[in-house]
């Protein structure tokens, strides 16, 4: 094995002689680790407050939803399921057992989606319960049968 001479060379300074460019190894100069450290826990708590944040307008969405519903004969409910990884789903139930999925509702963006199957969202966002245009809209229209989450539905979103 051939000994190689191997430098350190600072990325905002360089050696007295001018290094071998093949055998050079390039520093970078570290920040200061505690404003790094405080950056990160800043967008952390912001995170936390928009998750938080979207699961209280889902639980006020489910409330709306429940006032909707016809009150003839079955006991129709909403409740929100936030066993997922990625999305909180809404579910009707007829007479307390779960009869339906009503939406899917991301947990990090608030995007709201009609459901497809059990499993997975419809494609495309219907509303964003983040913007206060959308949110107001949802929770003056939403319906227990969905009907407000129809593409072709009078609003079609900001």
């Amino acid at each position: 094995m051939v000994q190689r001479n191997v430098q350190l060379v600072n990325w905002l300074g360089s050696l007295d002689r001018d290094p071998d460019p093949c055998h050079t190894i390039k520093v970078k100069q570290m920040q200061s680790m505690t404003t790094e450290f405080a950056d990160y826990v800043a967008t952390q708590d912001a995170k936390n407050t928009i998750q938080l944040n979207v699961t209280k307008y889902c639980l006020i969405l489910c409330d709306a939803l429940t006032q909707t519903a016809p009150q003839s004969g079955s006991n129709i409910g909403f409740y929100l399921d936030s066993m997922g990884r990625k999305y909180h789903k809404i579910f009707m139930t007829k007479n307390g057992k779960q009869d339906s999925i009503h939406c899917f509702i991301d947990k990090k963006t608030g995007e709201v989606y009609k459901a497809a199957s059990i499993k997975a969202p419809a494609k495309g966002v219907r509303f964003n319960l983040l913007i206060i245009k959308d949110r107001e809209f949802v929770l003056e229209n939403c319906d227990w049968a969905g009907g407000y989450l129809y593409k072709n539905a009078v609003y079609q979103g900001a």
